[in-house]
């Protein structure tokens, strides 16, 4: 099992934003509810074709991408 299996991301679906299942319901829309104070439960009611497990690897996902190195923003 892949890591991320639950995430795609393909150029044709959502400008190719991270989705999840390859349905049209990007990473960042469930990231942003929870972000927002939704719980779990709230996004599923939201979007009844989700599962836990999606939500679940869509946080998993931003957690990665986190830990990511960057670059500091140039100074102003």
């Amino acid at each position: 099992m892949s890591a991320f299996d639950r995430i795609t991301i393909h150029p044709e679906i959502c400008l190719g934003q991270a989705t999840i299942r390859g349905m049209r319901l990007t990473v960042s829309v469930v990231l942003k509810m929870m972000a927002a104070g939704q719980t779990k439960e709230d996004v599923l009611r939201a979007y009844p074709e989700l599962e836990l497990k999606d939500i679940e690897q869509a946080l998993r996902y931003a957690a990665w991408l986190a830990s990511e190195q960057t670059l500091p923003f140039p100074a102003a």
